[in-house]
């Protein structure tokens, strides 16, 4: 008699230690506490982009027919990106006809007023070949092989005259806001002389110095 109260009980207490010990469970309805979280005011450094290049060239000008002259001017420029960028390029010589007077003497085709020659063109230029020159074993500096061209106008022997231009150059940045740069140009335009209509081809080798900012 006595075990068997002890059994009934037993199994009476099972399901409530069993209820007892199970985690309490949170409705699936219950709403996440997110933390309010202050926002700041962060200023953001303002940092050069070094798009902007300004420069000086000086270099030679082989004026068709009447041979080679120092020439020098300024450029402006702007790089679209790493490959494509743009410029502007103003600059004078003076051209000589020393030939034409030796062979007539006095009787040379132009005025000393005529004998300036200035031209100023809008080009642009992509860079085929970015890389590095190394100098000596332990300096490298950035560089890049370009092919350029472009359109503008040249006034030479009183006139002027629309001048296409067509080219390549090397470029080496010794920093990031220093470089030097080589350019070789045609420039190709037609002008009257001698009452003779002619097209000209007209070589330029320029180097000089460039600012990026």
């Amino acid at each position: 008699m006595r075990l068997t109260l002890l059994a009934l009980t037993a199994a009476l207490a099972a399901p409530a230690l069993a209820q007892t010990a199970a985690p309490a469970q949170q409705p699936a309805n219950e709403q996440v506490i997110a933390p309010e979280v202050q926002r700041r005011d962060v200023r953001i450094p303002q940092f050069p982009s070094k798009d902007f290049e300004v420069g000086l060239l000086a270099g030679t000008y082989a004026t068709q027919s009447f041979g080679a002259s120092a020439v020098g001017g300024v450029r402006l420029g702007y790089h679209l990106s790493e490959d494509f960028f743009v410029e502007s390029v103003y600059a004078r010589t003076k051209v000589s006809d020393k030939t034409f007077e030796e062979i007539f003497p006095g009787s040379g085709p132009l005025a000393d007023t005529d004998k300036k020659l200035s031209y100023y063109n809008v080009s642009a230029g992509y860079n085929l070949f970015p890389g590095e020159i190394f100098l000596g074993s332990k300096y490298a500096k950035a560089s890049s092989i370009y092919v350029i061209g472009g359109v503008g106008s040249t006034k030479f022997a009183n006139q002027r005259k629309q001048t296409f231009n067509v080219g390549f150059g090397f470029r080496v940045l010794f920093t990031d806001r220093w470089a030097v740069r080589v350019d070789v140009r045609d420039h190709i335009f037609s002008y009257d002389l001698l009452g003779v209509r002619q097209n000209t081809q007209n070589l330029e080798l320029t180097t000089g110095f460039a600012y990026y900012f």
